[in-house]
């Protein structure tokens, strides 16, 4: 009976070691899945149609006026995957906008589209081409996040001479997805906003604007589960 018994205890204790060594996890595989992304740069908006854009100034500060202007940055480059997939679009304009301030004041100057520009997947960085004129003035973009709520992401100063192209990284804390959904996820830009310097709001203002791209993680986008059922009843 006794030897019944240590057999009995063996098997358990076995059987125990050999179910804790099946669940155990792999290390190799640790972080596969968080690491997992399909990062792809596009091009949002070749600022091509200037009836696509309205800009806007306080009116007691001066007057604005936009108008498309023939031109391109020389150092622009285009995106890899685009000229492989034969994907060529017109790009000989760029958007122009002029202020005439009627004098030295605290002002801002907004540069938006008709209609938001959605962007999918999870962005990761912004990024536009800007002739800043060498001036002081300070560049943002707003972006709308997932749930409607608008962030305003400083791009820097436009205190540089001829093209630049200025790039902005999305912070990790505003919200691009809805955590109970994989399909439901993105952000839209909203538009951009410059803060003059107080000091050089004198006589008119100009800055050229092109290429707006981002770089996004499309990972979800191209996995969702196909089985997946719509809340939609």
């Amino acid at each position: 009976m006794k030897k019944i018994f240590l057999a009995f205890a063996a098997t358990l204790l076995f059987g125990s070691l050999a179910y804790a060594q099946d669940t155990t996890p792999n290390p190799a595989k640790i972080g596969v899945d968080s690491a997992q992304q399909r990062l792809k740069e596009i091009s949002i908006s070749k600022f091509e149609d200037a009836g696509f854009w309205r800009v806007a100034i306080p009116l007691d500060a001066g007057v604005i006026t936009a108008r498309r202007m023939a031109g391109s940055p020389v150092d622009k480059k285009p995106i890899p995957e685009e000229v492989a997939a034969g994907i060529k679009e017109t790009d000989q304009y760029v958007l122009g906008v002029k202020a005439e301030y009627f004098g030295r004041t605290n002002t801002t100057i907004a540069i938006e589209p008709i209609r938001p520009l959605a962007v999918p997947g999870i962005t990761k960085t912004i990024s536009v081409w800007v002739i800043g004129r060498n001036n002081n003035h300070k560049l943002g973009v707003i972006v709308e996040d997932f749930f409607g709520n608008k962030n305003l992401l400083p791009m820097g100063k436009l205190n540089f001479s001829g093209w630049k192209q200025i790039t902005v990284a999305v912070p990790p804390t505003l919200e691009q997805r809805n955590p109970h959904y994989n399909n439901l996820m993105g952000i839209k830009i909203v538009g951009f906003v410059i803060e003059p310097e107080m000091t050089e709001t004198i006589g008119s203002y100009y800055v050229y604007f092109d290429d707006l791209r981002v770089v996004t993680d499309l990972f979800a986008e191209e996995n969702r589960d196909p089985d997946d059922i719509a809340d939609v009843w």
